[in-house]
């Protein structure tokens, strides 16, 4: 449905998208996860024919964004990090004119609207003026206008900013309702929202691709070494010492302590698995084990990991005018 080829944007130099590639299936939800000035932006305007790329292209729906420009739009929905919103107008109003924009058919509209207020939980503010609307709301109506042509693919860049916690659930739900008919690229910096929704991450770092995977192999794969969490409610004074010597441990760490229960680390070596073990030295020393898990590798520690790379693909700063 969409597939990005060597695609680079350069400003006298320097590489603000540097020969990135990939592919979103049908029906997914991918993550498009960077640091600020990664290239997400850029990104995403390219993909939205907002700007030409220096080299490469993309192709929307077997629509070529260079060729086919107009055809790519009408099959896209953007959600911008900064909607453009008309104050002076009602949401009804404004989504009604996003509508006509969009050439949605006149009999169609009336349809649509309900759908778009559906969408972004705005039925009770239909008929308020956007001026007057909180950012949470704001960033609703620009949700809503995303969807109300009824687009093959939707790009969502901080579709959940300014919302709180209930209703970046809701939004979260929505998405995922979304992909049953809709292709999604999603770029956030809520890193919860990715691992709830995206069955497939794009991590770029200074305008190159660092990883893309599933989130699944991406835990496996980045993992450095396998991590055991141990909670004891009267752990001896020597037991950061003691689960160090479990064969198969290469370090262990007292993690932090809490109204008298204590919670240990366990790094270990690759392929050893030494839960057993911990178990039964943590009984036979009647430390009161609470919980034992394994600690897999969480996207955050992958973000971290895959964008501080001492790799320096760097250049000459980006002219002030373009915002990557």
């Amino acid at each position: 449905m969409i597939e990005v080829s060597n695609l680079g944007k350069y400003y006298s130099g320097f590489a603000a998208v540097d020969d990135i590639s990939f592919k979103v299936n049908q029906g997914e939800i991918l993550g498009f996860l960077g640091p600020n000035g990664a290239g997400k932006t850029t990104t995403m305007r390219i993909l939205t024919c907002f700007m030409a790329p220096s080299r490469g292209t993309a192709k929307i729906n077997d629509q070529d964004i260079l060729q086919d420009s107009l055809a790519v739009r009408r099959d896209i929905g953007y959600l911008p990090e900064n909607v453009p919103l008309y104050n002076d107008m009602s949401v009804r109003g404004y989504l009604l004119h996003m509508a006509a924009l969009r050439g949605v058919p006149r009999k169609k509209r009336p349809e649509r609207l309900e759908a778009a207020l559906d969408a972004g939980k705005l039925e009770d503010r239909a008929e308020t003026i956007i001026g007057k609307l909180s950012k949470g709301y704001r960033q609703r109506v620009g949700i809503a206008q995303a969807v109300i042509h009824d687009p093959k693919v939707l790009i969502l860049d901080e579709p959940s900013a300014g919302l709180d916690p209930r209703q970046r659930v809701e939004t979260r739900q929505f998405i995922k309702s979304l992909s049953k008919n809709h292709t999604i690229i999603l770029s956030t910096h809520i890193l919860p929202d990715v691992q709830d929704i995206c069955s497939r991450v794009v991590i770029i770092n200074k305008g190159r691709i660092v990883a893309q995977d599933t989130l699944a192999n991406l835990e496996t794969n980045q993992s450095a070494s396998p991590r055991i969490q141990v909670r004891l409610k009267n752990p001896a004074g020597d037991a950061v010492n003691r689960l160090q010597q479990i064969d198969g441990v290469a370090k262990a760490r007292r993690e932090k302590d809490n109204g008298g229960e204590s919670t240990f680390v366990l790094e270990c070596a690759p392929g050893k698995d030494v839960r057993e073990a911990a178990a039964k030295l943590c009984v036979e020393q009647n430390w009161g084990l609470l919980e034992l898990q394994r600690q897999g590798t969480s996207l955050e520690d992958i973000f971290l990991r895959t964008t501080t790379m001492e790799e320096n693909y760097g250049g000459e700063t980006v002219p002030a005018t373009e915002s990557l």
